[in-house]
């Protein structure tokens, strides 16, 4: 076994101190961590039905305890945690922690915390979660297709604030990846950065984003009056059930900062008209062997990534019901802000459901380019080409939606039509398609009411080999449906301009914190 004999600032406390990777940790490990770092309290963390992390906190006053509380887990009432597709004849659930997602709470001194898993009362995966319906997926996939598929999520989010300072304003739109002083949540995302990357260990980069408001106007007083900043944390690629839960994870970081600041975070996908929304791009890698299989050997596309992609388009317009579950998602989903309308893929447009970025493919240790002198000629990089999905935003029920990735990539790879697919709605337009060539593609849906039927046509998709359970399918088309905008776009064309965006306003503003 490697030996992690050094630590950087930012490695995770518990790799130092156990001098071992996080997939090695073992519960004697914990109980000498509990002993040498006066550990008051074990606190469990696991993600509801809301797709929010919640937490139960265990006292430690000795050993034996501590060892059984590691050992088997606690109960739950799963009838609370999963309201509308549990009844209180299945309440109780146990929680275990799975032991390589310890960390040392960055928010509580003296708690050390886990991310835990649903079983039954007879020691059985709980077939309903949603952390073990991705993780049923995965298997499947890749069982089936003897892969593993990696993905790397973009967290957005806006911090609310008191008004910033009329020095170096930050001008509507303005913000990517800008510096202070026009940039003024630095500390903010230095926190987030620091402690995401100890705890999860991959984080990519962070930056400002596009979006920027001085002022907000809203009928919500937690943010009426105040400026908004938009950030983004993108993550490293990992197996994607590991990356649902770093996702998750990163939310309740994010918010528990901003809190400690005195202002909000909030992923709405919308916070106001002409604004960027909160996106949740992902990006996906197939691996075989452990090694990037997503291009050719003459630097193309391979058939598998391809394939890839045909599976996404086949599920793409049913995937809306898991990634954009508020009526402001469809706010968000309009022409020229850089959001898919339609069902295509391309390597340049911004607006495309699926975009093939830059993957340093042709490419071997670029700073001998721009530094000359450099003497080493090794390739770090090993092939990193992904497909980015654009869908998705901060109202998306993460585990759910990767659990139905995972499903389309394994449809893609195995269905002889996923080539076709992927044949007929590629596009090598630019950044602006005009609207009568889009017209050529499927339209994604406009409301959470149609996301909610194609997602009732097409269950079978993702009920196939068992993988979501019908209640869950069942239970996300209600809350779909519970949004009540099949017409909102007719509505909002009726109103006078001030009503329209009184009521776009409030439709933004009513989910700040929903998932």
């Amino acid at each position: 076994m490697t030996r992690n004999n050094s630590s950087y600032a930012l490695t995770n406390p518990l790799v130092a101190i156990l001098n071992k990777p996080s997939r090695d940790f073992q519960r004697a490990d914990f109980l000498r961590v509990i002993r040498q770092k006066q550990i008051e309290r074990i606190t469990f963390h696991f993600t509801a039905l809301d797709g929010k992390l919640k937490e139960l906190k265990l006292p430690v006053s000795d050993s034996h305890q501590a060892e059984l509380i590691l050992a088997e887990g606690e109960r739950v009432d799963g009838s609370s945690l999963f309201k509308g597709i549990v009844g209180t004849e299945l309440s109780d659930l146990y929680v275990v922690p799975e032991y390589k997602t310890a960390f040392l709470n960055p928010f509580e001194q003296g708690s050390l915390d886990f991310i835990c898993r649903y079983l039954t009362k007879d020691g059985k995966w709980a077939p309903f979660t949603l952390d073990n319906i991705l993780k049923r997926a995965y298997k499947f996939f890749h069982k089936s297709t003897g892969l593993e598929l990696h993905a790397l999520g973009e967290l957005e989010f806006f911090i609310v604030r008191e008004r910033d300072s009329s020095i170096y304003p930050l001008q509507n739109q303005q913000g990517y990846h800008e510096s202070s002083p026009f940039a003024k949540c630095g500390e903010i995302l230095n926190e987030i950065v620091h402690h995401l990357t100890q705890i999860s260990g991959a984080v990519k980069y962070a930056h400002s984003e596009v979006g920027s408001l001085n002022t907000i106007r809203s009928d919500n007083e937690e943010i009426n009056g105040k400026s908004a900043k938009q950030l983004e944390v993108e993550f490293s690629a990992k197996p994607i059930d590991d990356m649902a839960d770093l996702l998750v994870l990163g939310k309740w970081l994010i918010r528990n900062i901003s809190y400690k600041h005195g202002c909000i975070a909030t992923f709405t996908p919308k916070i106001e008209e002409g604004v960027a929304g909160n996106g949740l791009h992902f990006h996906l890698e197939l691996m075989g062997k452990s090694k990037n299989i997503m291009v050719s050997s003459k630097s193309t596309l391979s058939e598998s990534a391809l394939r890839l992609i045909g599976g996404l388009c086949e599920y793409a317009d049913s995937l809306t019901a898991f990634g954009n579950t508020v009526s402001s998602s469809y706010l968000r989903l309009v022409p020229d802000h850089e959001a898919p309308t339609h069902i295509f893929w391309s390597e340049l447009n911004r607006s495309a459901l699926i975009r093939v970025p830059l993957g340093w493919t042709d490419s071997g240790n670029l700073a001998k380019i721009v530094n000359p002198g450099e003497q080493s000629v090794k390739k770090v990089r090993r092939g990193g080409q992904t497909v980015e999905f654009r869908t998705p935003d901060g109202s998306a029920l993460i585990h759910l939606l990767l659990a139905g990735i995972t499903m389309a990539a394994e449809w893609g790879l195995n269905n002889k039509n996923s080539l076709d697919n992927a044949q007929k709605l590629y596009s090598r337009g630019t950044n602006s398609l005009k609207k009568k060539t889009l017209k050529i593609f499927p339209r994604l849906p406009s409301s959470c009411a149609g996301s909610s039927r194609i997602l009732l046509k097409k269950r079978k998709l993702y009920e196939r080999e068992g993988i979501f359970p019908p209640s869950v399918t069942e239970y996300t088309a209600r809350l779909l449906q519970a949004e009540k905008d099949e017409k909102i776009s007719h509505k909002l064309a009726s109103l006078s301009d001030s009503d329209r965006l009184q009521e776009i306003r409030r439709i933004m503003h009513k989910d700040l914190h929903r998932h």
